[in-house]
């Protein structure tokens, strides 16, 4: 399973990629039909997840078809691993389901083959008033919005409060902290312990602290082409910081940030209480408070007060989108309303996909949630974000091993920043132009 509460196991990105590549050239389906049916109609609706999910989704199943008795849905769910490999056999043998759970990572692979309903041509079913731009934004490629965020997250830094007061280092001001701030206030936290806490997780393993630190140099990983587009000396500067950090004992030595990079959150820095400071999705929050017992709290990221513009960003957690090939489009598009706007359905759902990205939502479900969770919505409602970054391309669903790889190589001075910088463009723009 993988969504942004738990991050995105790494085994698993192999075979996505793989399916990927069944895909074929689809051809688009063209514009969707918004004229509703009074016969009946069946849906097939595809989602991941494990079994809470399963049974919530389940019950919002039977509340659609209650109110909309003339369509019956029928879910098809699996878990990550297996659920890339099925979606790619279907589509490219023309049988997608009508409604499909879809990622970030492979949307711009499926768009493009012309596997996606264009959801602007489904209007008269589907608002999406309700949305800021910048989610919205999340979900388009090449003009086109060809997938509807479900939930929201945005990269942050979550800090153990309960390990600072144990070691008398004072809460940073995450107002106007820097990065060399963070490495200050790490070095402090691993100096009081003698050791025995990290003062900073090690970062470098996915792609949302390299996207981060990208825009706040004012630049992007990728341009709109899809081509990369990071200069070399931002990537080696971000590299050049994590090996620091970790040559300063400012961040546990290089076997042990490996170690548990390719382990499960719970076995993380911050789900152990052996690292104060960690960089996290906020949605996350809930399972590191859960598996650690301790007090954390969500602070804004290093460096956006440095920046020109707020290098913040929303992330959909996942996304609903439409076969192009659906026989029955404004339906298809009548449901993924239901699933976004109806507030019967997100007091099922609540934040089992994710903070809800449409705002009306996440107001009305916000007192019924969690301590944890109010906390992520509020980190949420006061960020201030710029724009989306453009989608993953279509070839890059490898980024996250491919940035992991580089990361791992200098840590044990295999490369040097400015070799990783460069070995990492020319890969990744391999996978880009190969795809």
């Amino acid at each position: 399973m993988r969504d942004s509460r738990i991050g995105r196991p790494l085994r698993a990105a192999a075979l996505a990629t793989a399916a990927v590549l069944m895909l074929g050239a689809c051809g688009g389906g063209g514009a969707a039909s918004q004229e509703l049916s009074d016969k009946p109609v069946t849906l097939r609706f595809t989602w991941w997840g494990a079994d809470e999910r399963h049974k919530r989704t389940q019950q919002v199943i039977d509340l659609f078809q209650k109110k909309h008795p003339n369509i019956t849905v029928k879910g098809e769910f699996k878990d990550w691993n297996g659920y890339w490999e099925s979606l790619a056999t279907t589509v490219a043998a023309n049988d997608a389901p009508d409604v499909i759970q879809m990622d970030e990572l492979y949307l711009s692979s499926y768009a493009e083959r012309g596997a996606l309903l264009d959801l602007g041509t489904a209007a008269k079913n589907l608002k999406t008033a309700d949305f800021d731009k910048s989610a919205l934004d999340t979900g388009v490629v090449k003009g086109k919005q060809y997938a509807l965020p479900v939930g929201l997250s945005a990269y942050a830094m979550v800090v153990n409060t309960g390990l600072l007061d144990t070691y008398k280092v004072k809460l940073p001001d995450d107002a106007s902290w820097s990065w060399e701030d963070l490495r200050t206030v790490g070095a402090e936290v691993s100096k009081a312990s003698g050791g025995k806490v990290s003062g900073v997780q090690s970062l470098g393993f996915e792609a949302g602290g390299l996207n981060v630190w990208a825009r706040q140099a004012g630049a992007a990983l990728f341009d709109a082409d899809g081509k990369v587009a990071v200069p070399p000396e931002v990537l080696t500067s971000y590299w050049t910081y994590i090996r620091d950090l970790a040559k300063q004992g400012v961040t546990p030595p290089p076997s042990v940030t490996i170690e548990r990079a390719g382990s499960a959150l719970d076995q993380s820095g911050t789900a152990t209480n052996t690292s104060a400071f960690a960089t996290w999705w906020n949605t996350q929050l809930t399972s590191l408070t859960a598996a650690s017992g301790s007090q954390l709290k969500l602070l804004r990221l290093p460096g956006e007060a440095q920046a020109k513009s707020p290098a913040a960003y929303y992330k959909s957690s996942m996304y609903w989108s439409i076969s192009s090939r659906s026989k029955h489009p404004a339906e298809a598009a009548l449901f993924v309303d239901f699933l976004a706007n109806d507030e019967e359905a997100a007091n099922i759902l609540l934040t089992d996909r994710g903070v809800p990205a449409n705002k009306r939502i996440r107001t009305a479900i916000t007192p019924k949630l969690a301590e944890t969770d109010k906390a992520a919505a509020e980190y949420l409602d006061t960020l201030k974000v710029g724009t989306a970054p453009r989608v993953t391309p279509n070839g890059a669903s490898n980024l996250e091993a491919i940035i992991k790889r580089h990361t791992e190589e200098v840590l044990f001075d295999r490369m040097t920043p400015e070799q990783a910088a460069k070995s990492f463009i020319t890969e990744l723009q391999s996978e880009i132009d190969g795809a």
